[in-house]
C-alpha cells in the first residue's frame, strides 16, 4: 500500500500546533503510522462511511477523512487528551 499523505483543516492544524512539544512528536509519529494504513491502526468508520473516521493518536481523538484516489488524509478535529 502507498502512503498517503496527511493534511489538516484549519482547526485541526490550529489544535496540533498548540500541543506541547514532546505530544506534537508523538502525535506526528503517530500520524505517519495512519498515513501507511488509513482504514487499519485502530480507526473506525464513522456512522458506516468508509472514508469518514476516528481513531486515538497519541491520547488525541482525531476524526479524519480519506480520500483514496488522491493517497491523502485530512485531518479535520483533534481533541488533545486533558
Amino acid at each position: 500500500m502507498s502512503r498517503f499523505t496527511v493534511a489538516y483543516a484549519p482547526a485541526a492544524a490550529t489544535a496540533r500546533n498548540a500541543m506541547p512539544t514532546g505530544l506534537r512528536q508523538q502525535f506526528d509519529t503517530g500520524m505517519a503510522k495512519l498515513a501507511d494504513d488509513p482504514y487499519g491502526a485502530g480507526s473506525a468508520a464513522i456512522r458506516g462511511e468508509r472514508d469518514r473516521r476516528d481513531a486515538t493518536v497519541a491520547g488525541c481523538f482525531i476524526v479524519y477523512y480519506v480520500a483514496e484516489a488522491s493517497l491523502r488524509i485530512t485531518t479535520v478535529r483533534i481533541r488533545a487528551s486533558p
